[in-house]
C-alpha cells in the first residue's frame, strides 16, 4: 500500500530548492496529486515530471506548478482565470492559495473538462468553475480577473486575455510556437504589457 502522505512529503521537500514561497508549498502539500493522475501512471503521481491524462494533454510537472502559482503572487479572495484545467490538478493548488469560488477554468476538451469536475469536487475544490470552450476567448462573464495564466503554450497571450485582466494584474504563459519562454506579464493602465522572462519551458500547444 502507498503512503500517499509520505510521497507528497518527500516532493515538497524536493520542491524548496526551486520555491521559497511556503503558502504555495502548503498547497502543493493539501492537494492530492494522485487523485488526479489517470490510475495506470498513480504510481508516479508524485514523480516531479508531467504525465500524459488523456486526450494529447498532460497534467504538469509539480515544480512547475509550484513556480508558476509563486510568480502568480496569488492572495485569498483573487479572482483567477486558468485556460487548460486538464485533469484539474493546477486548479486545485489555485483554489487552495485564493480560494475555490474564485477560480475560473477552460478547457477545450469537454471529457477532460467534465472529469475534472469529478475530482475537484472529490478532493474538497468543487467550488471551482470548469466549462468547456475555447479558452482563447476566456471567460468573460466573470472578468476582470487580478491574475490569468496558461497551461499551455500560446505564440503570444491572446488579446481577450488581456482585455480581461485587470489593471496591475498578471498575465502568465508559456509563450512561443518552437522554443517556448515562461513570460510574466503586468497589464498597465493603458492596457500594454510590462513582460518579464522566466525561463525556457515545454508545455503543450494552446488549441
Amino acid at each position: 500500500m502507498v503512503d500517499w502522505d509520505r510521497e507528497r512529503s518527500r516532493l515538497v521537500t524536493h520542491l524548496r530548492e526551486r520555491v521559497a514561497d511556503e503558502s504555495v508549498l502548503d498547497a502543493m502539500e493539501r492537494v492530492p496529486r494522485h487523485l488526479f493522475v489517470p490510475e495506470r501512471k498513480r504510481r508516479n503521481a508524485y514523480a516531479d515530471r508531467p504525465l500524459p491524462i488523456g486526450e494529447g494533454q498532460t497534467i504538469s510537472a509539480p515544480h512547475m506548478v509550484a513556480i508558476m502559482a509563486d510568480l502568480l503572487d496569488l492572495s485569498s479572495g483573487d479572482a483567477v482565470l486558468e485556460v487548460g484545467t486538464g485533469c484539474g490538478y493546477h486548479a486545485a493548488v489555485t483554489a487552495e492559495l485564493v480560494g475555490a469560488e474564485n477560480v475560473y477554468s477552460v478547457e477545450y476538451h469537454e471529457s477532460l473538462a467534465a472529469t475534472a469536475r469529478e475530482t475537484l469536487a472529490a478532493t474538497g475544490h468543487g467550488d471551482v468553475s470548469v466549462r468547456a470552450g475555447d479558452g482563447k476567448q476566456g471567460w468573460p462573464e466573470h472578468a476582470p480577473y487580478d491574475r490569468v495564466y496558461l497551461t499551455c503554450a500560446a505564440p503570444d497571450f491572446p488579446p481577450s486575455l488581456v482585455e480581461q485582466t485587470r489593471t496591475d494584474g498578471y498575465l502568465l504563459a508559456p509563450i512561443g510556437d518552437g522554443t517556448q519562454t515562461l513570460v510574466r506579464a503586468r497589464k498597465r493602465a493603458d492596457g500594454t504589457l510590462d513582460r518579464e522572462d522566466h525561463g525556457s519551458v515545454r508545455f503543450v500547444p494552446l488549441q
